[in-house]
């Protein structure tokens, strides 16, 4: 070379340069290629992993759907059992068979129950015909408020109205009628769903404390005291609900049903039965029951005695939502009011009434099996001993019979989720 370098040197020089190059490379860090690839990979798993999810919860509605005539009586046989459990306990603890406790206490309800019926029959009976009358004068007066300013209508246009609306009726006379066959259908599976759900009540007040030993039995001792724990709090939590929609449906159907009274509002005791009852589908129940008490004032006793109920209602359901509620659901549900009211419109669009009402101990029993399973994650994780279960004697796993032929101890839960804690 005329500048008297040797080309082997700068080859060296060259393949040094390009090594050095290289490690300050790999210094500064990983290829931006690799990176995005991983990134790419993680997100196709977890895209996979939700549509697996999505495609269990369509598969499950769907088997829900399906066999959704032998759910239904389990899940109401199942509350009605959280209500009539505790004095049923206490029946057992004193000594009393399991069968005649459960058919004792089954009987004192339905007493209960036909005795507030039939206490609000002869008032329904009493006061219908002057409500009719009643509603009819307030039709009259709408139409006479109609025709004057400042709508202003004639006479023949509210005919053709009238007329239309009929027409309209009569062309749908099929379809009503097939209602009416369907509604007859309707109430014959009513009746026997209801038939089912007091036989499942007996067994399950019955023999329902043999159920969590059972579980233990036939899940094994890992998986089984994990669902004995679960079950657990799945009753605790479903005990709360219903003993928190009773307190607060009672509050607002004295303070309302007072008011009711004092104003002179027939039906009183119809509207304070139905705001108790509302008072179990939280947020819509009341909403629905609040509109059929200011309707039933407007009718029968004019604007200013509806207003007068319409600012009871507001204030009493002000005072239980914000205060009352917040307080006592914090303790057995801890759920949020938004996933609430989501909770009872997917319920009611999905399943009626029903729906509704089954809408929130259901998302409360979803928060406690996905609060379970974050726990054991945290555990884990963090490397905690499994507690869950370790203290259980393996001879619970098969409870020894009582002289009724039942499997548990008289203090034990019910059946679906037991309350072996009292």
């Amino acid at each position: 070379m005329t500048d008297g370098v040797v080309p082997e040197q700068t080859a060296l020089d060259f393949d040094r340069a390009t090594s050095d190059s290289g490690t300050s490379d790999r210094a500064a860090g990983p290829d931006r290629g690799a990176m995005i690839g991983r990134g790419l990979l993680w997100l196709a798993k977890w895209s996979v992993a939700m549509v697996a999810i999505a495609a269990g919860a369509w598969v499950l509605g769907w088997l829900v759907g399906e066999f959704w005539v032998i759910l239904l009586p389990v899940v109401l046989a199942t509350i009605v059992t959280t209500v009539l459990w505790p004095a049923t306990r206490t029946l057992r603890r004193f000594g009393v068979p399991p069968a005649l406790a459960s058919l004792a206490v089954m009987l004192l309800f339905f007493l209960i129950l036909g005795g507030v019926i039939a206490s609000i029959i002869p008032s329904i009976v009493a006061q219908a015909p002057d409500l009719v009358t009643r509603a009819t004068q307030g039709v009259t007066q709408i139409q006479t408020w109609l025709e004057g300013p400042p709508i202003n209508l004639r006479d023949d246009q509210i005919d053709t109205a009238i007329q239309q609306a009929s027409q309209e009726l009569q062309s749908r006379a099929q379809a009503i009628a097939g209602g009416v066959f369907s509604g007859v259908g309707a109430v014959g599976s009513t009746v026997v769903t209801l038939a089912l759900v007091l036989v499942l009540v007996f067994f399950f007040l019955k023999d329902g404390p043999s159920f969590i030993p059972w579980v233990r039995a036939m899940s094994g001792a890992r998986s089984g005291r994990h669902i004995a724990e679960v079950f657990e709090r799945a009753w605790d939590t479903l005990g709360g609900f219903i003993r928190t929609q009773a307190i607060v449906s009672a509050i607002d159907a004295v303070f309302i049903g007072l008011g009711l009274i004092l104003l002179g509002v027939p039906l009183a005791p119809v509207l304070i039965t139905l705001t108790f009852l509302g008072g179990f589908i939280p947020i819509v129940g009341a909403f629905v029951a609040g509109a059929l008490a200011v309707l039933v004032a407007l009718v029968a006793n004019g604007f200013t005695t509806a207003l007068a109920v319409l600012a009871i209602i507001i204030i009493v359901q002000q005072v239980e939502g914000n205060v009352l509620q917040p307080l006592l659901q914090s303790r057995s549900m801890n759920l949020h009011a938004v996933v609430v009211l989501l909770g009872v419109t997917a319920g009611g669009s999905a399943f009626g009434i029903i729906g509704a009402f089954l809408a929130v101990p259901t998302i409360a029993i979803a928060a406690v099996v996905l609060r379970y399973i974050n726990e054991q994650i945290s555990r884990s994780a963090t490397g905690e001993p499994d507690t869950v279960g370790a203290a259980v004697d393996p001879a619970d796993l098969e409870p020894p019979a009582d002289t009724d032929g039942d499997t548990a101890p008289a203090d034990a839960a019910p059946a679906p989720g037991g309350d072996t804690k009292s």
